[in-house]
Formats: C-alpha cells, structure tokens, sequence
C-alpha cells in the first residue's frame, strides 16, 4: 500500500490552500471521501490530486461550484450516467469557447492599437494619437 500524502502536500501539489482543501471537502468536491489517520489527519491520495487538479481547470474556467458539484456526484454514482457527465461537460465546453472567442475578438482590437501606436511611435507622429474630448472641445471654443 502506497504511503498517502498530507494536505499541506497536496497544498503544495495543487496550489490550493489548506483553507481551500478543507473547503472543497467540506462542499463535497472530492470524488472519494478524505480519508483520516487515527489522530484525525487526513490522508490523500494521488487519485485526490488528479481530482483536485481537474476541479481547478473547471473552476480557473469559470465553472460554478454547483455545477462542479453535480458532476461530482454522477461520478460518485458510478456507470449508468455517462449522458448526464457528457451533456454537463459539452455545455461548460460551450461557455468556454464562446469565453475564448470574445477574448479572440478583445486580443484582435488591442493588436490593432498596439499596431498602430507603434507604427507612429516609429514615424514620430505619436503625439496625434489621440486628443481627449474635453481639449479638442476646448481648443474649438478659444478658435
């Protein structure tokens, strides 16, 4: 039997805290129940850290923590659901894509102003970029 590990090693290994750890046990999100010692510590396993780092991709992607809590419980449920895991998995797929394709669309209209500051940086004509509202309404007044 392999040696388990503590949770200030699987903090170390995920990145979580030991605060998030207990949170995430305690809001049910491991898909096998922590494991204690007789003195109560507990005990993690690999597997535990597989889980907890696919837990972190869904939440750094934006899945709430009911919906990561469904899909923990159609595991814990064994065969049988696979439909219901794959329909929640393909609709947080879906949010993601459309997040990636917005974030596309924000990176598209910045390289655009980075390239057109740097072009009249390198022409010397920066200083023309752009005038805020208020002086140009200004300069027009005092014409």
């Amino acid at each position: 039997m392999s040696v388990g590990l503590s949770i200030g090693q699987v903090a170390e290994r995920t990145g979580l805290s030991v605060h998030a750890l207990r949170f995430y046990e305690r809001e049910g999100l491991l898909a096998d129940p922590v494991r204690r010692e007789s003195n109560g510590r507990r005990v993690y396993t690999e597997d535990d850290v597989e889980w907890l780092n696919m837990c972190i991709k869904f939440r750094s992607s934006g899945m709430p923590l009911d919906t990561i809590r469904k899909y923990t419980d159609l595991v814990r449920q064994g065969r049988g659901n696979e439909r219901e895991r794959l329909a929640l998995l393909r609709s947080h797929q879906e949010h993601v894509a459309a997040q990636i394709e917005e974030l596309n669309e924000c990176m598209r209209v910045i390289t655009h102003k980075v390239t057109i500051y740097q072009q009249h940086l390198d022409d010397g004509t920066a200083d023309c970029l752009w005038v805020a509202p208020s002086t140009t309404a200004d300069a027009s007044a005092a014409s």
